[in-house]
């Protein structure tokens, strides 16, 4: 009987069977951690812009050796577009938007000294609110001297004869769209009237290479800058 079992135990070892005595005790395998689900994506908040309407103005290969010739003489260096730093707040000293459209709608006026790159502004605000953007946001426009190099121009249907009536939905329109350019380019630091240009010489924003070279302004008065202020100065941007 012995020389039975001691047989059964030999074969049972070389054939690897599941004989009792033969196995060996698994080793017991670590807990696995529970797989931790990753947190969704939070998607870039949109910039959403203003109830703006596009009116281009003529915008051809002249405009842009017009710009460079302009910057060439004012900055000394050849420029067509800008890196903005700077919202420049105009009146335009007119009642009409259409009439201040058709006014900077030439590339070219022969008229103006140190460069005949003709005026205009980014954008033009009409009494009911409405905004028209003129060129792209970054073209170099001739609106603010000293300025121009760095600045977006925003121009606002009133002021004739230095009266200050741009109205609340002006105010309003403004205040929106400064918010998006701002959000839009976090370069902006500054908003400033045009009439504030003595202000702005004290700040790395001025510059100008014509000696001399200067217009007074009373543009878009006190009243007007000191509501953008008011509303826009808690995000963070600059008022002279």
């Amino acid at each position: 009987m012995l020389k039975k079992m001691m047989l059964a135990a030999i074969v049972c070892l070389l054939a690897g069977t599941g004989c009792a005595f033969s196995q060996k005790p698994q080793e017991a395998s670590a807990p696995t951690a529970p797989s931790v689900p990753e947190a969704p994506r939070q998607k870039e908040p949109e910039i959403s812009r203003p109830p703006v309407v596009d009116k281009p103005l003529a915008f051809t290969e002249k405009r842009s050796r017009l710009m460079r010739e302009y910057s060439r003489i004012h900055y000394g260096t050849e420029m067509e577009t800008i890196v903005p730093e700077a919202v420049v707040v105009h009146w335009t000293a007119s009642d009409s938007q259409e009439g201040v459209y058709q006014f900077f709608y030439a590339e070219e006026s022969p008229r103006l000294s140190h460069g005949t790159l003709n005026v205009a502004s980014h954008y033009l605000v009409g009494k009911d609110g409405s905004i028209w953007q003129l060129t792209p946001e970054t073209a170099l426009n001739r609106h603010a001297i000293g300025l121009n190099w760095c600045s977006i121009g925003i121009e606002n249907v009133g002021g004739v004869d230095g009266v200050e009536d741009l109205t609340q939905a002006q105010l309003d329109a403004n205040i929106r769209l400064i918010s998006y350019l701002h959000r839009k380019y976090p370069t902006i630091t500054y908003v400033l009237g045009h009439y504030q240009q003595d202000q702005a010489m004290e700040t790395d924003l001025w510059k100008e290479n014509i000696k001399g070279y200067y217009h007074g302004k009373i543009d878009p008065g006190p009243k007007f800058m000191k509501g953008l202020q008011e509303a826009l100065e808690k995000e963070g941007l600059h008022f002279l």
